[in-house]
Parts: C-alpha cells; structure tokens; sequence
C-alpha cells in the first residue's frame, strides 16, 4: 500500500523530512510526489534537496526548449527544467500552485511543476515494472509505477538522471553536471591533471603592444582601467610621458609603452587600457603608473619552469633592458617578454609629475589588495538581448559602432548574414544576434549597435540591442554553464551570478559565436566580395 507520511505537508516539505530514518529504508522506499498536466509523478525523495517557488530565471539562448533558464539560488547558478517540456504535455501559465522541485546531480538541478502533493513511503512491492504504464508520455524515462489500493491511481517515478541527461550532456556520460572548462582566459601548465602547484606558480598580467605580447608579474600590478577622456599633458616631459590624470583623487602619470620602446607611434582609441603598475620610491613609498597598451590581453597562470631569464646579449641590447624573463607558452610557439616594474621609469620624472604631494601617489593599503584580487579579475563587455545580459571578453571587441539607417545586402550572401557595412574601408559582414540566438526580431532602434568581434582572426559585426558597460567581474562569482546536450548549447561558457544586484550575465564563448559551417561560407562570402 501507498503510505502517506503525515509528518510532511502536502506543498513544501521541510528540510527534515529529507533524511528518511535508517527503519524507513528498511520497509520501503520514499517517494516526493507532485502534479502536473494532469498526471502525477514521483522522484525519490533522497534525491530531493528542497523545493521552492518559481524564481526570476535568466533564458539561454540556443538551449533546449525544456530548459526554462538560470535562477540564483542563493548564489548558486540553478539551471531549471519544465517538467511539461520535458514529457511533451501541454503547457500553462504559472501560478501560485507552481513549485520547483531542486533534485541533487552533482550541481542542483530545478524541476517545475504545476503543484506539489506530499512525501509518500512506499512498500517496495508496489512499485511495478515501466513496461506495465500505460501513458501517452515517454516512458524511457520512467522507472517504474506506483499503483494505488484500487489500481486507478497511477503515479510515474521520473528516471532523473536519463530526464536531465537529455538535457545536459556530461549528465549523460556520467561525467558530471556542468563544464569545468575555465571561464576567464587563463593559461595554465602544470602536473598530468593540468593544475599548477600554487607554489611553483608564477602569475602574470598580459598584453599586446605593436602585435608583441608583454607581460607584468602581478604583484606589480594594481588594477586595469579605460583609457580616460582626458589626458592633461606635461610641458617639457619626455616624449613616452602622455600627461598625467586623476584616478581616484590621485594624480597618475601616464606613460605609453610604444613610445618607451622606441616602437612608431598610433593614435589612441577605445581600444587601448591602462595598466596601473606600482614603483617603489625609497623604502617605504610607492608610486603609481598607468602604462597605456594597445589592449590587455589575458591573466596567465604558469609553472614557473615555464619562465627563463632574459638572455645576456638580448639584455644588454638597445630597448630591451626593461625585459626581465622571457614565458614560453604552447611548447615554445608563444613568447611572452615580463617586465620588470622597477628601473622602467625614470624616478626624477614621476616625481616631477606628481610634484611635492607624495601622498597624493602613495599605494594604498586597498590598492594592495587590488594588486591581490585582479589575478582573479576578467574584464567583459556587457550587452543586451531582450531581457537579459551578455558579456564578452573585454579583448574580443575590436570596436563597437552605431547600426546605419540601411545594412548594404548582398546577393547570394549566407542567409544568417543581415548585410554589410563600410567600416573604414573594408567590407564588414553584420549578424543579427537576435536572429543568431532564435530570438524574436524587432524593429531597429537609436539604442541598437554593431559590435565587431574579432574570431579566429575575422572581424565579424554582429547587432544588439543596447551597450550596457564594460565590467570587472571576479572569477568566484563566476560558475560554469551547464553542458547542454547539442553543439548549439555551447556558445554560453560561463554565468556571472551578481547575487547582490540581483543580475545574472551570461558569458559568451567567443569559438562558438558563429558555427564551423556558418564560419566557412563566411570565409567564402569575404572571398567573393575581395575579389
């Protein structure tokens, strides 16, 4: 017989109830009960962690159509299911009676339901085989039925596993419930697992100047802003000194790089990043210096074998005193030249530059920490479709413009490409990204604009709706997407779960942006208007 446990209520049960007693294992099994469409079905309970109302969930795009989006659960990324998608019935609004159920896979995992029942122990003999249920539902991922005493009520047991499996790949194999894969780029190189030993670990800061990579030790690092709109130059300061600006009621003297170098000049844009080094001055004081890049690139995490000495001649050469290691990364394809912070910068300049108010350029003690936290910072760019956020790397953005009254189309060009505009004199092929994510199109806007994102070395322009912000977002509120089954599901890498502001952004990985078909009748398409 069905056993009603009436300790439990009949919508929420408490945590407690969770943990059935060792006496209870041995005379049945316990089961969550719950209602939906109609029919009723069952998971067992110690697979159950609790169950909530319906929250607030961020839509994936490309996702399967069972998954209704993320929620935070309390500063957990809570992937959520429908369980009427899932089975092929039909759907209903939401309302007051709609609970979902979080079931434990490793990574909680939400089932929606249209209300709940009760906690039921079961004798085991009751539960029957799956081949006896007679339903118009997909019986693969059931496990079996219970029947009540006069055989007309029939409860479904939900395989959970094989259910979500369908839905997130790893599930599936057995691998686990969400991707591992690293959300910032970072690099890495350590033992046989990939990991680093933090003790033979050297962290550096890289980016790009003239096409060369470039890198300081983290330490010496303090943090890395926009390059400011307004520079106040310096009369008679040596030429790789750009002027000085505030950041923070301090005064920052701003240096650029290819000037210290000796590399040809380029005008500045949106594109370029300072980063704000710290210089000792005598024993105690320190000085801050923005040094302006053509762009930051990623935050490398490496073994220090990993990180030779300069080499004495090229040391001694002209221009290159300033390169205290070179980082050979990807079996030595990939140099990175380390900087050294201390004897880079003329200390008689930089305090003339701040004149006599040294503490106006004296590192805080939060600066400190900043120095601390930004190996675990990424910069990204924030972007709007429909009701929810996107980011981007911060590098992958080549430049962001404004949608022209009319996109130039062109016969014969791939039906995901919307136009192409004129930019700077090359031909630039634009997406629609709301198309691109199956989104509802809408009418263009003033707010609308052309991000241009550089992929596997094209720049492709793709359409959304708003620019919200370039943002520093902290590695530890940033969890893994969940592994969706399909290629498609993969072009969401990471969630930037903002619990205090109540914001979830969906970080895009750049690889997947366009499809490996899409990006071959890309290749053909600039072929064709090149020639």
């Amino acid at each position: 017989m069905v056993k009603t446990n009436p300790s439990v209520a009949a919508t929420d049960p408490p945590a407690a109830a969770r943990t059935p007693d060792a006496h209870e294992n041995d005379t049945g099994r316990q089961f969550v009960i719950f209602h939906s469409a109609g029919e009723m079905f069952a998971v067992p309970l110690a697979e159950v962690k609790e169950i909530i109302r319906v929250p607030d969930v961020v839509r994936m795009p490309l996702s399967p159509p069972a998954l209704l989006g993320l929620a935070n659960l309390r500063g957990t990324v809570l992937p959520v299911l429908d369980l009427r998608r899932l089975f092929n019935l039909p759907e209903v609004a939401v309302d007051d009676a709609s609970r979902v159920v979080v079931l434990d896979q490793g990574q909680p995992v939400g089932l929606m339901v249209d209300r709940m029942a009760n906690v039921v122990t079961v004798d085991a003999e009751r539960v029957e085989p799956v081949d006896r249920v007679r339903a118009t539902i997909d019986t693969d991922l059931l496990t079996g039925m219970i029947k009540d005493g006069d055989g007309k009520t029939i409860v479904m047991i939900i395989d959970v596993a094989r259910t979500i499996g369908r839905n997130f790949e790893l599930l599936a194999t057995g691998a686990g419930s969400m991707r591992q894969n690293d959300v910032v780029p970072v690099a890495t190189s350590g033992d046989a697992t990939g990991q680093p030993d933090v003790a033979d670990e050297e962290q550096l800061v890289s980016f790009m100047v003239d096409g060369q990579e470039y890198a300081f030790p983290i330490g010496d690092v303090q943090e890395i802003v926009q390059l400011p709109e307004a520079i106040t130059p310096v009369p008679n300061a040596p030429g790789h000194v750009l002027g000085v600006t505030t950041l923070r009621s301090r005064i920052l003297p701003l240096v650029s790089l290819r000037a210290l170098f000796g590399m040809h000049d380029q005008a500045l844009s949106d594109a370029n990043k300072v980063v704000v080094v710290s210089v000792a001055d005598g024993e105690r004081e320190r000085v801050s210096v923005g040094v302006v890049m053509d762009m930051v690139k990623a935050v490398l995490r490496v073994n220090r074998a990993l990180v030779e000495p300069v080499p004495f001649t090229l040391g001694q050469s002209g221009g290159h005193g300033d390169i205290r290691a070179i980082c050979r990364l990807e079996d030595g394809r990939r140099l990175v030249s380390v900087l050294g912070a201390e004897g880079m910068f003329d200390l008689d300049v930089l305090r003339g530059l701040r004149g006599d108010d040294a503490a106006t350029t004296e590192t805080t003690q939060e600066e400190g920490v900043m120095a601390i936290e930004i190996a675990d910072d990424a910069q990204f760019v924030v972007f709007r479709l429909m009701d929810e956020e996107y980011g981007v790397p911060v590098e992958a953005v080549r430049e962001i413009v404004r949608v022209p009254d009319q996109l130039t189309r062109v016969p014969r060009s791939p039906d995901f490409v919307e136009g192409v505009i004129n930019l700077r004199g090359t031909v630039l092929p634009v997406i629609d990204q709301r198309r691109r994510f199956g989104l509802d199109e809408v009418e263009r806007s003033d707010r609308q604009r052309i991000m241009v994102f550089t992929i596997e070395g094209r720049d492709t322009g793709f359409i959304v709706d708003s620019v919200s912000e370039v943002r520093r977002i902290a590695t530890a509120v940033i969890s893994p997407a969940p592994e969706l089954s399909g290629e498609r599901g993969r072009v969401v890498q990471g969630v930037a779960n903002l619990h205090d502001q109540r914001r979830m952004i969906l970080l895009l990985d750049m690889a997947c942006l366009v499809e490996p078909e899409e990006d071959e009748a890309l290749s053909h398409f600039e072929e064709r208007l090149a020639a």
